[in-house]
């Protein structure tokens, strides 16, 4: 019996893209994909996600591409221009399954502990969980299993006992070989027939 549900929140509540940004950058696509697929990387970002400062991992690559220094500096400098809102049908489905008072509802996010304060400050529907555990405060992300074992243990819940819910498959795959049921979210629409199905929603 789901007794709590996990949300992650960038691609499943709020849409964050670097694109958004360097777009305005790179006039020419193809430049833009080139520039985020060999030195704004996601692996790189993820480091920063991790713990690794801001500063520190700016500095790393300004070090190596010192030709691209504007555009390195903007990742985030200019951050808050790679959201793009909150992906409405999602918050719709959190907002009911908050109004229900049925479950409890935690949010398990890879996020730089820098930037996730502007997230809270601009999404009045992040305080609607019950607890939220970022990875760049923790100093660890998902799919390290000491990630997810971090929240069911700080919040006191049984893996079997919950349900998770991420965009991506590598994190559901983690979960999942803890023993959490998850849910590998593409979109609102199917994520609600899904919870319908569970009798969740």
């Amino acid at each position: 019996m789901i007794k709590a549900v996990i949300f992650d929140l960038g691609a499943v509540l709020i849409d964050w893209k670097p694109e958004y940004l360097y777009q305005k950058i790179y006039p020419d696509e193809s430049e833009m994909r080139e520039f985020l697929r060999s030195i704004c990387t996601s692996e790189w970002n993820e480091e920063q996600d991790a713990g690794r400062s801001l500063k520190e991992g700016t500095d790393l690559l300004l070090a190596r591409y010192p030709e691209k220094k504007t555009a390195i500096r903007a990742f985030y400098d200019r951050w808050e221009e790679m959201l793009g809102g909150p992906i409405p049908g999602t918050v719709k489905i959190l907002e009911e399954l908050k109004a229900s008072g049925k479950f409890r509802l935690y949010a398990l996010t890879n996020w730089s502990a820098e930037t996730f304060p502007v997230a809270e400050r601009t999404y009045d529907f992040l305080g609607w969980f019950d607890g939220i555990v970022v990875s760049g405060v923790e100093k660890m992300r998902k799919p390290a299993p000491e990630f997810y074992r971090l929240l069911l243990d700080r919040f006191s819940l049984e893996a079997g006992d919950v349900l998770f819910i991420d965009d991506n498959a590598r994190n559901t795959h983690a979960a999942e070989q803890l023993g959490i049921r998850s849910i590998h979210f593409t979109d609102a629409r199917l994520l609600r027939s899904e919870l319908e199905e569970m009798k969740i929603l």
